[in-house]
């Protein structure tokens, strides 16, 4: 009796042993992202169609200082208490200024009137010298509610997108 409960108790330890061993099942691959061919060109400094892992670095440094120049920018016009932090009526008062930029910029360009404004009209409002948010997830996406950065978008609660922050950016196709 003591045999068969032991080859038993060694065939059960066995068999977990065995399933918690097992590799974790790999996440499939989602689709590749494409580089704007715009950023490809200006980043891809060997010209081989691709950024090395260099290349990126130089791309990431770039958008992390021009974002960083974002928020300085805000600060500099929304802080009207000098504090170095937005307080809620402060976020309150940039959030109506973004609406209303969004707004004209949608009367302005959307030629189409589907209410966003496609990679075509957002290059017209370029072209017209217009100072556009960068194009980014609205609520829903990456940078919205329930996105990978939490409530408020990028750059988590009060993003843009999110509660207390800035309206989304006019969405590009």
């Amino acid at each position: 009796m003591k045999a068969t409960t032991l080859i038993t108790m060694g065939a059960l330890i066995g068999t977990c042993t065995f399933a918690t061993a097992q590799d974790k099942p790999k996440r499939p691959d989602g689709p590749k992202r494409e580089i704007p061919a715009e950023m490809l060109e200006k980043f891809d400094t060997d010209k081989d169609g691709k950024l090395s892992p260099d290349e990126r670095k130089a791309m990431h440094e770039e958008m992390k200082a021009k974002m960083e120049e974002r928020k300085a920018k805000m600060l500099e016009k929304y802080d009207t208490d000098k504090s170095g932090d937005l307080s809620d009526t402060e976020k309150e008062a940039m959030k109506a200024d973004m609406q209303a930029r969004h707004k004209a910029l949608l009367e302005k360009y959307d030629a189409d009137k589907d209410g966003k404004l496609s990679s075509e009209e957002v290059k017209a409002a370029r072209d017209a010298g217009e100072e556009l948010p960068p194009m980014g997830p609205g609520p829903g996406g990456k940078g919205g509610k329930g996105g990978k950065r939490g409530p408020g978008g990028p750059g988590g609660p009060g993003g843009p997108g999110g509660p207390g922050g800035p309206p989304p950016a006019p969405e590009a196709e």
